[in-house]
């Protein structure tokens, strides 16, 4: 349940939250919640105990509650007399904002709906800092057995190798002495899924492609 009252620092606004408080004791119910401690800090003093009774009392429970849980922020508060604005406020503040970083579990007591928007929160920051997968441009030496091996099935062969994140580009065939030729060809991948080294050793020098590719050879290897 997210509560907020506009201009607590005007009579309007006061008669607002004293009328909401109303047969409460905090503005949840019967338990503080971290809507009480971001009311509380938007509230610039105590409310006359004349004027604003039910709403001053509110007051003074929420900042005796904000000494004993913040002694180290709430400097020169007596847990047993009722603390100042002034000391308190402090307080009020270092729990409004470790609210807004989901950091303080104030009392204990979440709603589901809070734990839902905070979890969606913490998704949202990992999926900011979680470094995209990177890629690589490979350029590749595929060799035949001897100048009978059919280069177009070769080429097949080897384009028949299907891979998450591995993506076959241009090749072409280059002589390279006594009527042998090789297939030079361009792959891209992802890095996080596809290592070469084991495309060449288990993919494209075994059965049944290591019937028409000898040996294959890195020639370039860069980062896109």
């Amino acid at each position: 349940m997210a509560v907020t009252f506009s201009d607590l620092h005007t009579e309007a606004g006061l008669k607002s939250l004293e009328s909401f408080l109303s047969g409460k004791t905090y503005i949840s119910g019967d338990k503080i919640t971290k809507d009480d401690v971001k009311v509380y800090a938007a509230v610039l003093n105590k409310p006359s105990a004349d004027l604003y009774p039910t709403a001053s009392k509110w007051y003074d429970s929420v900042a005796s509650k904000l000494a004993s849980s913040f002694p180290g922020k709430a400097a020169g508060v007596s847990v047993s007399a009722q603390p100042s604005p002034t000391e308190v406020a402090p307080a009020a503040k270092e729990a409004a904002a470790a609210d807004e970083d989901d950091d303080l579990d104030l009392f204990g007591d979440e709603t589901e709906e809070e734990k839902k928007a905070a979890e969606e929160r913490d998704q949202a920051k990992a999926s900011t800092k979680k470094k995209e997968s990177g890629k690589s441009s490979v350029l590749m030496d595929v060799k035949p057995w001897d100048d009978e091996t059919d280069m177009k099935k070769l080429e097949e062969a080897v384009r028949s190798v299907e891979l998450p994140g591995l993506l076959w580009g241009a090749s072409k065939l280059v002589p390279v002495g006594y009527g042998i030729k090789k297939m030079t060809i361009m792959l891209t991948i992802v890095d996080d899924l596809v290592s070469v080294d084991d495309l060449i050793e288990e993919r494209l020098t075994v059965e049944p492609i290591n019937e028409y590719v000898q040996s294959c050879d890195i020639v370039a290897f860069n980062k896109i």
